[in-house]
């Protein structure tokens, strides 16, 4: 039986919440003020070398982000601690939650993998996942991968959302169809 859960376009977005190294609770997909959107990056771990390269590289989209009104966070199921040793490898200004709980991931669709050792981390943890909330706190854009090789183009995707929130353009929200 299959117990995996896809979250449907255009569907309420899960109210769910991570936390901030300050110890603050933050809400996946509310954004912070002078956004109407947030882009909501899941991703692996710090144990993971392909998430520390995407989430610098995201770093160098904030501004086509910001122009194009879409709030940015990241989370990971890594533990406080965790997310301290990472923050020494990473050069960002968005903010970045730890404790992503398994329920979470199984709420979100996303894929979970088991450590392949105590070496990698000493948890299950959620394969990449990008979950863009709308204004209305509506799945706009979903993204998930099973493994970390496969993530969003960052440029294409700042484009995208870009020319989507154009109002000129009247794109609505794809993959609504039920069957």
């Amino acid at each position: 039986m299959d117990n995996s859960v896809k979250l449907k376009a255009g569907g309420q977005f899960p109210e769910m919440e991570a936390t901030l190294l300050d110890g603050t609770a933050v809400t996946l997909g509310k954004p912070r003020a002078g956004a109407t959107w947030q882009a909501v990056f899941v991703y692996r771990g710090k144990h993971c070398p392909l998430c520390t390269k995407y989430l610098n590289e995201l770093e160098t989209y904030q501004q086509a982000f910001s122009e194009a009104g879409v709030d940015v966070l990241a989370v990971s199921a890594d533990a406080k601690h965790q997310l301290e040793q990472h923050l020494e490898k990473l050069d960002i200004s968005f903010p970045i939650a730890y404790g992503l709980t398994e329920a979470q991931m199984q709420t979100l669709g996303l894929y979970i993998s088991i450590p392949r050792s105590e070496q990698e981390t000493d948890h299950n943890f959620a394969e990449p996942g990008l979950f863009i909330v709308n204004e209305h706190g509506n799945l706009h854009v979903v993204d998930i991968s099973n493994n970390p090789f496969v993530r969003p183009e960052l440029g294409a995707l700042t484009r995208g959302l870009a020319w989507i929130r154009d109002p000129n353009n009247h794109y609505p929200i794809r993959g609504t169809l039920d069957y």
